[in-house]
C-alpha cells in the first residue's frame, strides 16, 4: 500500500474517502432530515460525501467537495459506506463443530440446550493455542464481511480453569469480553445445580471477573431459573460486571423481566415475549437493549422474534449473530441484516440501525456504530451504491473494504480491485 512519508514513519495519517455514494452516519444531527422535517435515524447523506479520518477517529464529516485538506484519500467511486458492524453477541470460544447434530435436527430432531455440552468436552480438551487459533480465524472472518467490533463469550469450559483460560484468550483479541460460567449446568454437577451455581458465584467467579467486563446467564428452560440467573448477575455485579441475560429464547419465561430488573444492558434473543415482557423492554429502552439473533432461528428452524412488535413499542432493538457451533454456526452480520429484514418486519434502514448503533447501545458504547467527529474509525465501505443491498442482494460478499480503529484492515475490494489510501494531490 501506497504511504506518505509520515506514516511510513509510524506517524498518525489523516484520510479522505471522499465520492461517497451514499453515506450511513447514524447521527440523525448531521444534514439529513426525513418526510415532515423529521431526523432521519441513520443521518443519511445521499451523494457525493466524504468522510476524514484522523488517526483512529473520524474528523469530520460532509459533502466531498468541501473536504478539508489530508495526507491521503480513497475514492469511493460512488459505492456506499456504514458504520462497522457491531456484533453484541457471540460464542467464539469453542473448540470442535457439530455439523451431524445439525444435519439431524434439519430431518427433524428439535433443539434444546443439551448439546452445549458435547463442545464443552472438546473445549476442555484444547489447547491454549487451538483456542485462540479458532477465535482469531472468526474474527478475521467477520472482520471481512464488515464487523468491526465483536464481543464474545466464555461458556464452553465450565470449569474455573477453563472458563478463565477462555477469557484471558478472549481480552487479547476480542474487544467486548463476557463471563458465562452460567451457560448450562457442568457435567460434573448434573444432580447438583445448586452447587455449580456457587461455583459460578464463588471461585469462578474470583478466577474470571478481572479478565472480562460483563456477567451473562442462559435463564431457560434447560440452564438456569430466574433465582439462579438471579444469583449469577448479582454476584457478578457485586464484582464490578455488568449483566446481560440469554432471555426467553426457546419459551416465555423470567429473563427478559429479570434483565430489566437488574439494569441489563441487554436481553438477548427475546423470542416469546408476553406483553408486559415488550412494554418492560420499552420502558427500559435507555438501559435494556432487545438484542435479537436471527441466525439461531435460521439454524433452529424456531420461530424468529417479532422485531416489528418490538419497534412499535417503542424498545431499543440490537441485531447480532450469536455466532456458536451448535445453533447458529454463521459469522455474517450482512446475514442477519437480510433474515431480519425478510422473517423478522424490519426495514432495511431498522436491520442496519439495528446492526450497527444498536449492538454499540447494546454494549454502552458512544464511540462505535456511527460516523461522527469524534467517533472510532471504523467503517464498511459496500460495493453496492446504498445500504440496502445488505436485504436487496442476500449472500453476495458486498464488503468493498473495512477500516478499524482508522486502519484499512480489508484493502482488496470488489474483482480484486485494490483500493489503496494514496497520497493526497498536493497544491
Amino acid at each position: 500500500m501506497t504511504t506518505t512519508t509520515a506514516a511510513a514513519a509510524g506517524k498518525a495519517t489523516s484520510t479522505a474517502i471522499t465520492n461517497i455514494g451514499s453515506l450511513v452516519t447514524n447521527d440523525p444531527s448531521l444534514f439529513a432530515i426525513g418526510s415532515g422535517g423529521s431526523r432521519d435515524p441513520l443521518g443519511l447523506i445521499p451523494g457525493a460525501a466524504a468522510v476524514v479520518i484522523d488517526g483512529d477517529r473520524i474528523a469530520w464529516v460532509g459533502a466531498s467537495s468541501k473536504a478539508p485538506a489530508t495526507d491521503n484519500r480513497v475514492d469511493a467511486g460512488g459505492r456506499a459506506l456504514l458504520p462497522g458492524f457491531v456484533d453484541s453477541h457471540s460464542h467464539l470460544l469453542f473448540a470442535g463443530e457439530r455439523g451431524a447434530e445439525f444435519a439431524a435436527r434439519m430431518s427433524g430432531r428439535p433443539y434444546t440446550a443439551g448439546g452445549i455440552r458435547t463442545t464443552v468436552a472438546a473445549t476442555r480438551a484444547a489447547t491454549d493455542a487451538e483456542l485462540a487459533a479458532t477465535l482469531t480465524r472468526f474474527l478475521a472472518e467477520a472482520l471481512r464481511q464488515g464487523t468491526t467490533t465483536q464481543e464474545t463469550k466464555s461458556g464452553y469450559g465450565l470449569t474455573v480453569h477453563d472458563e478463565a483460560r477462555a477469557l484471558q484468550i478472549a481480552a487479547r483479541h476480542t474487544d467486548e469480553v463476557t463471563y458465562l460460567g452460567a451457560h448450562v449446568v457442568a457435567p460434573e454437577f448434573a444432580d447438583d445445580p445448586a452447587g455449580y451455581v456457587d461455583l459460578v458465584t464463588g471461585p469462578m467467579l474470583d478466577a474470571c471477573a478481572p479478565h472480562a467486563r460483563w456477567v451473562d446467564v442462559f435463564c431457560e428452560r434447560g440452564a438456569f431459573d430466574g433465582d439462579q440467573a438471579r444469583a449469577v448477575l448479582t454476584a457478578g455485579m457485586s464484582r464490578g460486571l455488568i449483566p446481560r441475560v440469554h432471555a426467553n429464547q426457546l419459551g416465555p419465561g423470567p429473563g427478559v423481566q429479570l434483565a430489566v430488573e437488574l439494569g441489563a444492558a441487554s436481553a438477548d434473543h427475546c423470542t416469546h415475549l408476553a406483553d408486559a415482557d415488550v412494554d418492560a423492554l420499552a420502558s427500559a429502552a435507555d438501559t435494556t437493549v432487545a438484542t435479537l439473533l436471527p441466525g439461531a432461528e435460521f439454524s433452529t428452524r424456531a420461530r424468529y422474534p417479532d422485531a416489528r412488535r418490538l419497534l412499535d413499542a417503542g424498545a431499543t432493538v440490537a441485531l447480532s449473530t450469536d455466532c456458536n457451533p451448535g445453533s447458529s454456526f454463521t459469522t455474517s452480520m450482512p446475514f442477519c441484516v437480510a433474515v431480519a429484514v425478510r422473517d423478522m418486519g424490519m426495514t432495511p434502514d431498522e436491520a442496519v440501525l439495528a446492526a450497527t448503533h444498536g449492538g454499540a447501545r447494546a454494549l454502552r458504547r458512544s464511540d462505535i456504530g456511527r460516523i461522527t467527529p469524534g467517533a472510532r474509525a471504523d467503517l464498511l465501505l459496500l460495493d453496492a451504491p446504498s445500504h440496502v443491498h445488505l436485504a436487496y442482494r442476500p449472500g453476495v460478499p458486498l464488503a468493498a473494504a473495512v477500516w478499524k480503529d482508522g486502519v484499512l484492515r480489508t484493502p482488496r475490494g470488489p474483482g480484486g480491485l485494490l483500493l489503496d489510501e494514496q497520497p493526497a494531490a498536493q497544491p
